[in-house]
């Protein structure tokens, strides 16, 4: 049922935020006084495992991250998903059907939806990679932001920036466990067969890792924001919000 305000059973959703590779729950920081605004409920902005604050996984998979994803959950919680890239395939993983969860929709945003065997052997290489040191905080940073897409879009002593840098014994790396990049390839259409939840695929027009074509492959809706890139939820979080809004 749907009651006055317009919640099914008196609940309010949970809107659930999920960064991409390489970033932390802080990139979706800015956020906070529009969800004041337009977002009527709880919403939760964790960091997936091996990023920021959240413990490394022995091995690492799409639902390997949605379950350390759900150990954060309450029991009954109703969520709505909004994860970006990386975040938007974890989204994916927590609204199968098995994994028990009450999902109300997810919105994929700039997700990566073809790879070549370059690119998986180029993460495979960067997942064996030993931790990177460096000197100084700036250094890291600029490195955090590299790695995260976020160059340009923070500056390296934005407060966002802080959760994905370590300090130990004077030297700085990235918070990140590198061997996430060993994820691998998302299976979109086991993915969304696995799931009745709706789901909708969006992206940036400039974002050069996904194009329209290949998203309207998989046969539901596709969303494209105009003048946007790849992190289109830290250039324009107003248009990126209104993704959910038909689900509040």
């Amino acid at each position: 049922m749907v009651d006055e305000s317009g919640t099914r059973d008196g609940r309010r959703p949970l809107l659930l935020l999920l960064h991409g590779m390489g970033a932390t729950g802080e990139v979706w920081l800015p956020w906070a006084p529009l969800l004041e605004r337009r977002w009527a409920g709880r919403w939760l902005a964790p960091d997936l495992a091996g990023h920021g604050w959240s413990p490394p996984l022995p091995r690492y998979s799409f639902a390997g991250l949605a379950g350390q994803v759900a150990g954060g959950l309450k029991p009954g919680d109703r969520l709505v998903v909004l994860g970006h890239s990386l975040g938007g395939v974890v989204g994916l993983a927590l609204a199968a059907r098995t994994a028990g969860l009450t999902v109300d929709a997810v919105v994929g945003l700039g997700i990566k939806a073809v790879w070549s065997p370059a690119e998986l052997d180029r993460a495979a290489e960067l997942a064996a990679r030993p931790v990177t040191w460096f000197a100084t905080r700036d250094e890291a940073a600029r490195r955090y932001l590299k790695v995260a897409g976020l160059t340009g879009l923070f500056a390296p002593e934005h407060p966002a920036v802080e959760a994905g840098l370590r300090q130990v014994d004077g030297r700085w790396r990235l918070a990140m466990d590198p061997a996430a990049f060993a994820v691998g390839e998302p299976r979109l259409p086991a993915l969304l067969a696995a799931t009745d939840a709706p789901v909708v695929l969006a992206r940036g027009e400039r974002d050069p890792m996904v194009s329209d074509e290949q998203l309207k492959e998989f046969g539901v809706p596709v969303v494209t924001l105009p003048g946007l890139g790849h992190n289109a939820h830290v250039e324009d979080p107003e248009a990126v919000l209104a993704l959910v809004d038909p689900y509040r």
